[in-house]
């Protein structure tokens, strides 16, 4: 009789949410296989967490290590301390990590040490720069891990190039587009506000933009020089809004409003006039959706969006965002195509393999 494969899902962070639900979906259809999910509570908030699971229909998790807030050290360190004995007792034969948050490369950490195979999720994706604790985080859990799912062929270069094994590296597509791609309907029709004709759709969350006061001041003057031409909304942190406040900045026309849960983040993408934004998966939603993105970064891991999407790296250049708006507005925007494979079946790709792996891997329970 074949043994279950027992796969447990390892989320800590919103963008983790929008990868792990077409993965539990596609692997709940196989009956040989067991799941477990495991929420660090990386992102704590319940006002945000909570109704991200209930859109994306995500069960509630099994396990919610509750770990919170704190620097990179103390919250890795902090995932790892708790979910070792979470993986002694139930001795899975898979962990599936995925993107490249602090709950990721913990998991993959303490995976390594139990020698308990890995899955990751979005492996692959490079922005060469070290600065990024996302890079190292990436860079760390590729080597520990003994399946790779990448999103795009770059992503199967990248890994190769770093000495991964082509056996262990599986190009399976982008699993936020399968999100996307089952719940824009959904977005699109239930959406409740009235939206300008026309707007610049903002998000911002990354250290150098918001937390250097020069580079936010920076931004915010373009921002609201950008609002002259078309109506300007920043879904933002409240951490963000009151550093905004304390320098006593006259915002003007910038609408500042609440983070948005997933749905009606996605109605909003797709009736932007443009993107501003630091959010890799932004940059890949927005390529998906073909709406004209301008990320405020110098580099990203995500070069397909540039190069065949509708993204355009401005750096923390204010006169260039200002300019490339100009530029759009006057019928020259960006165009682009959605890249192979981000079709909406890339979770059905990963549970296949995964599947067709499952005597090896449900070996590990009992080894």
């Amino acid at each position: 009789m074949e043994m279950a494969l027992h796969i447990l899902h390892v989320v800590g962070a919103r963008p983790n949410f929008m990868k792990v639900a077409p993965v539990l979906r596609a692997l709940t259809r196989q009956k040989s296989v067991k799941q477990t999910l495991v929420h660090t509570g990386q992102h704590y908030d319940a006002s945000l967490s909570d109704i991200f699971f209930q859109q994306l229909e995500i069960p509630a998790p099994d396990v919610n290590l509750a770990v919170g807030s704190g620097s990179h050290a103390q919250q890795t360190a902090s995932i790892m301390i708790r979910l070792e004995p979470i993986l002694s007792e139930r001795k899975p034969g898979l962990v599936l990590v995925y993107g490249d948050v602090n709950s990721t490369v913990a998991a993959a950490l303490v995976c390594s040490k139990l020698q308990i195979k890995i899955g990751h999720v979005e492996a692959g994706l490079r922005s060469f720069d070290r600065s990024m604790p996302e890079e190292i985080n990436r860079i760390v859990t590729d080597q520990l891990s003994d399946l790779l799912f990448t999103p795009s062929e770059d992503g199967n270069h990248n890994l190769e190039k770093e000495g991964i094994p082509t056996k262990k590296i599986h190009l399976v597509g982008n699993v936020m587009i399968d999100s996307l791609k089952r719940l824009l309907p959904l977005a699109l029709q239930n959406q409740k506000n009235s939206l300008p004709a026309k707007f610049a759709l903002v998000t911002l969350h990354r250290p150098s933009n918001v937390d250097d006061s020069n580079t936010l001041k920076s931004i915010l003057q373009s921002l609201q020089n950008i609002s002259r031409q078309l109506d300007v909304i920043f879904p933002s942190h409240p951490r963000t809004r009151q550093r905004v406040a304390d320098f006593g900045f006259d915002t003007g026309h910038i609408q500042f409003v609440e983070p948005l849960p997933y749905l009606e983040f996605l109605a909003m993408q797709r009736a932007a006039t443009v993107v501003i934004t630091d959010s890799g998966g932004v940059q890949e939603e927005t390529t998906y959706l073909g709406i004209p993105c301008l990320t405020l970064r110098a580099n990203t891991e995500r070069p397909i969006t540039v190069s065949r999407g509708t993204n355009i790296l401005v750096g923390q250049d204010a006169h260039r965002l200002e300019e490339e708006v100009t530029k759009l507005l006057n019928g020259k925007a960006k165009h682009g195509i959605v890249p192979p494979l981000w079709d909406g079946h890339a979770a059905e790709r990963i549970a296949d393999i995964l599947v067709s792996r499952q005597p090896e891997l449900a070996k590990s329970l009992h080894a």
